[in-house]
């Protein structure tokens, strides 16, 4: 019997594909994780983590401990044995029953493995059952070694618009992560990058690439279905955490004033509100190379 599933994509996910004119095809997303997935959870120092909050917009952290806190005692069960920080505006969705999307990356290696379902336990740990496992490719991750540091809570400010310094992190980001929702059961969080400077910021509007990549547009396609997002872009020599969220609208068709070098098209997040994390992810990260495929891409 194959583990694959039937019929991975929803309605929104096979309206992207046909506005970018891909044909559907079979695809590895699995009800259940391969070992090579449970080994790769259980290797990482962090995990990126999404939910719905209030009203069912999407939220994302990160959660981080030692090699090991990720645990897959079998192919259907990840258990996190870390919990959102009080502080963390996020905390107080992630509950029994709540959808849960999670991205393991690896920025030593590029390599990323993703796992989305429902959580079914919070007590020491996120308890996640897991409905759907599948792998992604190393485009546009830029390589960086890792180091632990001591915790250093603080609380999270508050901001219904952009301020200039979240404006200039944003404007010299080369990686975001994009939580979003099919508007029922699901929710996804994924990975996005670039050279610094490839987001466009415009008062309380970003403008972002889409480069081409796995071509199953679970992200765009959850925009079609429910056009709110949250954003989370952290720094990773200070290990703060900027999260925003927003509704989004895609441009399919980029206006030649509009056109950035390596994009398909374009999507857009106009803010709602946003927090900012100082010190919030124990881990310092350092660039050790830019992904050699933003070498054919452009910045605003």
């Amino acid at each position: 019997m194959s583990d694959l599933i039937e019929n991975p994509f929803h309605a929104g996910e096979r309206a992207a594909q046909v506005h970018a004119g891909v044909a559907a095809r079979i695809v590895p997303i699995r009800h259940r994780m391969p070992d090579q997935h449970r080994e790769f959870f259980g290797s990482l120092p962090f995990v990126l983590a999404a939910t719905v909050a209030e009203a069912g917009w999407p939220i994302a952290t990160i959660l981080a401990g030692r090699s090991g806190f990720i645990a897959a005692p079998d192919a259907q069960t990840l258990r996190i044995a870390a919990l959102p920080d009080p502080a963390d505006p996020a905390a107080p969705w992630f509950k029994p029953g709540a959808p849960v999307g999670l991205l393991g990356i690896d920025l030593a290696t590029g390599r990323r493995n993703r796992a989305n379902g429902v959580l079914v336990e919070v007590g020491n740990a996120l308890v996640v059952a897991v409905r759907e496992s599948f792998g992604n490719c190393a485009k546009y991750i830029h390589i960086r070694s890792v180091a632990p540091v001591g915790a250093d809570t603080q609380a999270a400010e508050r901001m219904d618009r952009l301020d200039q310094p979240a404006r200039d992190a944003i404007a010299g980001a080369d990686t975001l992560f994009v939580a979003t929702s099919d508007g029922r059961d699901r929710v996804d969080v994924s990975h996005r990058g670039g050279k610094p400077g490839f987001v466009c910021v415009d008062g309380d509007t970003l403008t972002i690439p889409d480069f081409a990549g796995n071509r199953y547009f679970n992200t765009l396609g959850n925009m079609v279905v429910d056009p709110r997002a949250a954003l989370l872009f952290p720094d990773f020599s200070g290990g703060d955490l900027l999260l925003l969220q927003g509704r989004t609208e895609i441009v399919w068709e980029m206006p030649e004033n509009e056109r950035l070098l390596g994009a398909e098209r374009l999507w857009r997040l106009h803010v709602a509100r946003a927090w900012r994390r100082p010190g919030a992810v124990p881990l310092r990260w350092s660039l050790q190379s830019l992904s050699p495929y933003v070498e054919r891409t452009g910045t605003w």
